[in-house]
């Protein structure tokens, strides 16, 4: 007994040295990076929100258009983005930064605080995005919150605290990177749909995004992967193997959404203007 308990708390002391050792000095007095606790409430509001203080407070009451509020919002979200993918370009991805392993430098030189700022706004950016959902609630569009959703939304800030708390550079910045591309054309997307019906009948490459994410992930599943089998890279192997497994664990969710959601949109797409043509061949006859 008194050996199982040595073995755990051995474990918990390596855990709590890793992260003593691994904290970055250049982002603790940042706003919302020096300790999770902000955080979680944040998280928390945000759950109770969605999942029972909205619905029950929309429940009898007719949806908000918000229209404004939406083309000011994806704007603004356009513009993060952009900034984003310029800085993580800039900041290490476009030159500085070895795609094969780059270890995390703590550094106060020019590019590495450029990447640290970067990861630092990414963080910020993934807690606004929380307002995706909110607008969700208040529109009564409650069949948008699926699980996936809401898992991606809470999860996605909790990673970035981590990055910005732990590891502001590095290897795992590539997600970031690769996530602010991908967000410009999201954005861009939900931008047009605010416009109205006179603009959305032009938008047809909706399940197109769904795919870039996809990739997205399976991009960082194998740049992470890739960590495991160098043994001489400075990486944390115990955070890129993380990475891997959440990549793999979205590659899996949002391919599931895919395939249930368009194809079977396909399918009876398909059946439908099966079903006109048969229709029109027996009038005919």
């Amino acid at each position: 007994m008194s050996v199982r308990l040595n073995e755990t708390q051995t474990i918990v002391d390596k855990m709590v040295n890793f992260f003593v050792e691994h904290e970055d000095l250049r982002t603790k007095s940042w706003f919302l990076s020096n300790a999770p606790g902000p955080l979680f409430m944040i998280l928390g509001a945000y759950l109770y929100f969605c999942l029972y203080a909205g619905p029950r407070y929309m429940r009898d009451r007719k949806p908000f258009e918000l229209k404004n509020t939406l083309l000011i919002y994806n704007a603004v979200q356009v513009l993060l983005s952009w900034v984003l993918f310029y800085e993580g370009y800039k900041g290490g991805w476009g030159g500085h930064y070895n795609f094969k392993c780059q270890p995390v430098t703590y550094a106060t030189d020019p590019i590495s605080m450029r990447m640290a700022r970067a990861v630092w706004l990414y963080y910020i950016a993934k807690i606004t995005e929380l307002l995706d959902t909110v607008f969700f609630v208040l529109r009564k569009k409650q069949r948008q919150i699926s699980f996936l959703h809401l898992y991606h939304h809470t999860l996605m800030p909790v990673c970035a605290f981590i990055g910005v708390k732990y590891f502001a550079g590095g290897h795992g910045t590539l997600l970031g990177f690769i996530n602010s591309f991908i967000h410009i054309i999201m954005y861009a997307y939900y931008l047009l749909s605010a416009m109205g019906p006179k603009v959305q009948k032009y938008l047809w490459w909706k399940k197109y995004i769904t795919i870039l994410q996809i990739v997205q992930f399976l991009i960082i599943f194998v740049h992470t992967l890739q960590i495991q089998f160098q043994p001489n890279c400075n990486f944390p192997k115990s955070i890129a193997a993380l990475l891997t497994f959440n990549a793999g664990l979205f590659t899996y969710m949002f391919s599931s959404f895919y395939v249930h959601n368009y194809k079977k949109e396909a399918k009876q797409a398909a059946e439908a203007a099966q079903a006109k043509a048969k229709l029109v061949a027996a009038k005919q006859e």
